[in-house]
């Protein structure tokens, strides 16, 4: 499907239903599958033939929805996790081993910070972290000869950074090493990562493809573009014998889907962060409408951040469509029609206690711990996403004390306003 436009894929890739077969992607909610011998079902648990056999490595409702966000992404294939903070560990835990080393922007989202400041250096892999908007040769100067991975965010949450794509990608290629991109916020909608010289993506589904908060899953997209073989002294896992499987090698056997299927192979198999069929029919209903909705979240997200520029309450406001925003001219490089996302963060001019009190005269949006839901949701990074990191990791996190995020609803504009106007008198 290919040729079709994105409008078109979110409502028909994936699934198409033969003669008699349900139009709606039908939900398998079993975890074991029927075999008639003992031979077909050792040829799947050799890799030698497709099939299912048991949920925990492959389902047809998670696969569908999963070929779908793949051709979304414009990606050769694809692998849903129960969250988003799974799908980064596994993207970068499918190419690392302790001893090795990654080099990421710092700006990203508090809780892949952790992962990868904290929760790796226990695994023996390291992490540096550069400044998103750092020269190549900064960001040149962090890499090891240990190092496998150059990871960031298509749109920092919640800095809102935009991503300098080419600039990450040709350090990362001048390295041997791929770039993993977040693109969370963005969305196959608004940026697709590989037309820019990234070589994995990763989602956190829970946010606007869900679009309605009712499921948590994540999603790694492969551009099968980066070349495992060339560099195998580095990544082994993929181009030398797998034991585990009876020698198997990934990169000559599945070729250019060699990394989604050891990462379903051999993580999905030994630590099983997997979503449930359920969740995945969920999301799929989210999917068919998310080119509708980002465009709603961008518009509605454009007239606030324009309402909040202009009061004489709101000390600043970091939103790319603003032409006065730092990163306007890259959210027009990058971003379909310059739009980037339905989420503002915005400091007032009294600091941290002006921004509590606003947050807690609001009566329209919700104090949550979510964003990029169809309602409109706010929070205190530092007291909430980030907490866990002291003053000078917040700075370079481009976190401060008195920044709150605004997740933009699809509700009507004028009435999130009048709720933002007459908490900021309380303010």
């Amino acid at each position: 499907m290919s040729d079709l436009k994105l409008e078109t894929k979110c409502l028909h890739s994936g699934y198409t239903p033969s003669k008699g077969e349900p139009c709606a992607l039908p939900i398998c909610q079993s975890t074991t599958y029927k075999y008639d011998t003992t031979d077909e079902m050792g040829q799947l648990f050799d890799l030698k033939a497709e099939g299912y056999f048991y949920t925990r490595l492959q389902n047809p409702t998670n696969d569908a929805v999963a070929a779908k966000i793949a051709d979304l992404e414009g990606g050769v294939a694809a692998i849903l996790t129960s969250s988003g903070q799974a799908a980064n560990f596994y993207a970068v835990f499918n190419i690392c081993e302790a001893g090795d080393h990654v080099v990421a922007a710092s700006t990203i989202y508090g809780g892949t910070f952790n992962l990868l400041a904290v929760t790796f250096k226990k695994l023996g892999i390291d992490c540096t972290f550069v400044d998103t908007d750092a020269s190549p040769e900064e960001i040149a100067a962090a890499f090891r000869p240990n190092t496998k991975v150059l990871f960031a965010e298509t749109i920092a949450n919640p800095a809102l950074v935009i991503l300098d794509i080419e600039k990450f990608a040709k350090v990362a290629h001048e390295h041997e090493v791929p770039l993993i991109v977040d693109n969370t916020f963005a969305t196959p909608v608004n940026c697709r990562p590989f037309e820019w010289g990234a070589d994995i993506v990763t989602h956190s589904t829970t946010k606007y493809m869900d679009g309605h908060a009712v499921q948590v899953g994540g999603a790694i997209v492969d551009s099968g573009n980066f070349d495992w073989d060339a560099y195998g002294h580095k990544y082994h896992g993929l181009t030398e014998p797998d034991e585990s499987y009876h020698g198997v090698i990934y990169t000559k056997q599945f070729g250019k889907k060699a990394y989604i299927t050891k990462a379903t192979s051999q993580l999905m198999r030994d630590l099983g962060s997997i979503p449930s069929p359920t969740n995945c029919f969920l999301l799929n209903l989210g999917l068919e409408t998310l080119p509708l909705r980002v465009e709603r979240h961008c518009y509605n997200a454009q007239k606030i951040a324009e309402f909040l520029n202009a009061h004489e309450k709101v000390s600043h406001v970091n939103y790319a469509g603003l032409p006065d925003d730092k990163y306007y001219t890259l959210a027009q490089k990058y971003m379909n029609e310059g739009r980037t996302c339905g989420v503002i963060s915005f400091e007032l001019t009294g600091g941290r206690e002006a921004a509590v009190r606003f947050m807690d005269s609001l009566k329209l949006a919700t104090i949550a711990t979510h964003v990029a839901a169809s309602k409109t949701m706010i929070l205190h990074p530092a007291s909430h996403t980030h907490r866990q990191m002291n003053d000078e990791q917040l700075a370079e996190a481009g976190v401060s004390p008195g920044m709150i995020r605004l997740s933009v609803g699809i509700e009507n504009v004028d009435d999130i306003i009048a709720d933002i106007e007459q908490a900021l008198q309380n303010a």
